[in-house]
């Protein structure tokens, strides 16, 4: 008896007295520890490099998350590193959502389930292609916010989201015997501004949430982290497959040469977007990356490992310009959207193999459920665009319109009505800001076409008669998700205005009065679209409505509005399945829209492409008959089928491309600058002799810094009197001589994309000299420029000598 008391007394003494790791005598749960050493983390006091894949559970029907945690640990990953999206779980105003396929809890849960550890980066802000950034759309119904700064109502309602992040997974820190070892605070800040005193106040509300004992590290690339860097906080840095690791971390190195050193998010692949090609990025370059780091001690987190689908309305959309991401998020990542393994995904777990202790790495788990094909079936039942109408207002003697955000909508669409003036000639509508999509009808009668995506604002009218109504449809895509034109509001955000030209005299008319009608993207909306009559579409609108106004929405009502095209609205249909399966939906006889599938948002398609199918989850489906409903705000091509087919169609594209763009001529009174750039990485900076003007700014590359045809830019911008950088929202590609999509996306528009990992670069065969003309979308007063290599060691492709022009003649 004696020496079992003794050997409880030693047990429990050396429990309580050991430094790194004790028992919670509460509820007998082990605790752990994780902290920073010299020049590594410590995980209970022993050296430990942070192997993490990037996976947001969002994106990942509930059913499957197990299955993809256990992907990534076979992939010989130690620690899944998440986002927290505020929007997802607070989509209303106080009203909080932790259930289902939010409840993050219970993921992080299942991570320690299966022996991993895990990192949590809850915002408020998050980007990752995210509506909005991960930010709520009902922000926007203050108009006068200012979004990821000292805003009073701003960081209050940050503070009451972190506060509810906080009751959830506090208690599962590692302080707690949980699996979260490091919190991050903010997201990538050096990329929107340089405010510290604000990082700091969201480092408070972090720590206050719960997070004080937790290892907390903020994240941004090596060219911008000094700007927001806090002193007691880990700095990580975020950069894509090829680039030079050591260029990355060496400033960190000077300025901290003893902190452990992590890439916080290593690209593998990249992000689609509407009407551009499929994004790939080469394994070679991922893996040799991730070689590189683990040879050197370097803890990793692999954006994206998995991931996954942006279902619903979630997708976002990139800025400068607007560029709204499609729904798949497969991102090119080792495991594919849809959970399978890649060769990306076998040829990195050859070399983790190498980082793991001499011990062979877990057997890859069997898929959850086999994939089927789906026959073809028709969506035969049709209902009106204005049959999923739910609410209605009037700016009565007013030319203001109401956005989405006046209508309390997050998502969906809207339908602006209002008199127009006669006219003998042609005149010329203008939106002013219509964000996004828009279809113009007068008297039901189809006219054309604004879309935001190609910064289209105005459209030519034909002779309007008296008493005509001029109805216009639009459709909000996702909101921004980068930079400072996340303040994304939805809908016709300004006037309208007509200007003609009567007798020689120009005159410009604002309509009035105009109807606002709001069309929720909701499932229970879709469903009551086909139980709504016309008698009741008359019940809910206001009987203070004009003859002409009722007229107006009656035009719309009928099938006359179609005129030649097939017809928009709601359509639905049936299969009948025997066996459920993963499959992914056909939507190429559609036009552009979203679909509902058992009540399941699978989320938004567009026929231009390139992404033709939507991911269909077999846990989503059952045995016997399946709904679908496709809300298409176009109209089909043809006859409105759909079949599931066994492999996803993501590289697609459907449009026209322009053969008329010319070359320009670069006179000489245009050229403002020659030289030459210096050689390898890091930002550089040219200025003019004299402070030049025009629209467009033209870099001609004379030749390469290592002899060849290839030239190479991967950020550009121009700079105004005052040497500050300009804006770049309103600049588009005028020309390049050259694009490179034989291997990836290297479009000319990557110059000004805010990525500093991806970049413009000219086709094998195409020699110097190469030509980029950037339209800045007006007249600037520019005195130089700053431009940006390659991140990859060597900086290939970079321009030795140019010439550079500012004009306004081209």
């Amino acid at each position: 008896m004696e020496i079992k008391k003794t050997i409880k007394i030693c047990l429990l003494s050396f429990l309580l007295l050991s430094p790194f790791m004790h028992v919670n005598a509460s509820n007998n749960v082990k605790v752990s520890t994780f902290a920073v050493g010299e020049n590594t983390f410590l995980l209970d006091g022993h050296p430990f490099v942070v192997k993490a894949a990037e996976v947001h559970y969002p994106r990942i029907p509930r059913a499957y998350w197990e299955h993809r945690i256990k992907m990534c640990k076979a992939l010989g990953m130690n620690t899944i590193c998440i986002y927290v999206f505020w929007n997802i779980h607070e989509p209303q105003e106080n009203h909080f959502d932790f259930t289902g396929n939010n409840d993050l809890a219970e993921f992080c849960r299942l991570v320690k389930k299966n022996g991993m550890y895990v990192i949590v980066r809850p915002g408020p802000y998050v980007c990752a292609e995210w509506e909005m950034g991960g930010l709520p759309w009902w922000l926007l119904k203050k108009k006068d916010i200012a979004l990821r700064e000292q805003d009073p109502y701003f960081m209050k309602r940050v503070e009451i989201f972190e506060k509810e992040v906080g009751k959830q997974l506090a208690p599962l820190t590692i302080q707690n015997g949980g699996p979260i070892i490091m919190v991050q605070v903010e997201n990538e800040y050096g990329s929107y501004g340089e405010n510290k005193p604000y990082v700091s106040a969201i480092r408070d509300i972090v720590k206050k949430s719960g997070f004080d004992k937790v290892t907390l590290f903020q994240c941004d690339w090596s060219s911008n982290f000094t700007k927001n860097g806090l002193d007691d906080l880990v700095w990580t840095m975020n950069f894509g497959t090829g680039a030079n690791i050591d260029e990355q971390f060496k400033l960190l190195g000077k300025l901290r040469p003893n902190a452990p050193k992590m890439c916080s998010e290593f690209w593998s692949g990249w992000f689609d977007k509407w009407g551009a090609r499929h994004e790939t990025r080469p394994s070679s370059e991922m893996v040799a990356g991730i070689d590189e780091m683990l040879s050197k001690g370097i803890s990793f987190s692999l954006y994206m490992t998995h991931g996954g689908t942006s279902f619903g309305h979630w997708a976002g959309a990139n800025s400068p310009g607007f560029a709204p991401d499609v729904t798949s998020y497969d991102y090119d990542a080792p495991i594919n959207e849809y959970g399978m393994p890649t060769p990306k995904f076998w040829e990195l777990r050859k070399t983790m193999e190498k980082y793991n202790d001499g011990k062979k790495l877990p057997a890859v788990p069997k898929s959850p459920i086999s994939i089927i094909n789906i026959p073809k079936f028709s969506l035969s039942e049709h209902s009106n665009l204005l049959n999923g109408m739910d609410s209605i207002a009037i700016t009565n003697n007013s030319d203001k319109m109401l956005t989405f955000e006046d209508m309390n909508m997050g998502w969906g669409s809207m339908v602006y009505i209002a008199d127009l003036p006669e006219t003998k000639s042609n005149s010329i509508l203008t939106l002013n800001e219509c964000h996004d999509y828009s279809r113009i009808f007068i008297n039901g009668k189809y006219i054309g076409t604004i879309d935001r995506v190609k910064n289209e604002k105005s459209i030519e009218l034909p002779p309007i008669a008296k008493n005509s109504m001029i109805q216009v449809f639009v459709e909000g895509m996702g909101r921004i998700n980068f930079g400072r034109a996340i303040k994304d509001y939805k809908g016709i955000t300004k006037d309208v205005t007509i200007t003609t030209d009567n007798g020689n005299v120009q005159t410009t008319y604002k309509p009035k009065n105009w109807i606002n009608i709001r069309i929720k993207d909701d499932y229970t909306q879709a469903l009551k679209a086909f139980e709504m009559s016309n008698k009741q579409i008359d019940l809910v609108i206001d009987k203070s409505i004009s003859v002409s106004m009722f007229n107006g929405i009656e035009s719309l009502k009928t099938e006359k509005w179609l005129d030649n095209i097939n017809k928009p609205g709601y359509y639905r249909g049936y299969f009948n399945l025997k066996k459920v399966g993963d499959t992914f939906l056909n939507m190429e006889a559609f036009g552009k829209g979203l679909v509902y599938v058992n009540g399941h948002s699978l989320g938004r398609f567009w026929n231009i492409g390139p992404q033709q199918t939507l991911y269909l989850p077999g846990c989503w489906l059952k045995k016997g008959r399946n709904e679908v409903i496709v809300l298409d705000v176009i109209g089909p091509k043809g006859s409105p089928v759909c079949y599931g087919q066994n492999k996803p169609e993501l590289d697609k594209l459907n449009l026209e491309r322009s053969s008329n763009i010319k070359k320009p001529e670069l006179k000489k009174e245009y050229l403002v600058a020659s030289g030459s750039f210096e050689a390898g990485n890091g930002w550089q900076k040219v200025k003019f002799n004299t402070l030049s003007t025009g629209r467009y700014l033209v870099i001609e590359g004379l030749n390469s810094q290592e002899g060849k045809e290839k030239a190479s830019i991967a950020e550009l911008y121009a700079l105004d009197a005052n040497g500050k950088r300009l804006s770049r929202e309103s600049w588009t590609i005028k020309y390049a001589d050259s694009e490179d999509v034989s291997n990836g996306n290297k479009t000319a528009d990557k110059v000004f994309d805010l990525q500093e990992s991806t970049y413009w670069a000219t086709q094998s065969g195409v020699s110097f000299p190469h030509v980029l003309v950037v339209d800045m979308g007006s007249s600037n007063s520019v005195s130089g420029i700053e431009y940006l290599p390659r991140a990859e060691q060597g900086a290939p492709g970079s321009i030795k000598n140019y010439n550079i022009y500012i004009t306004n003649d081209l």
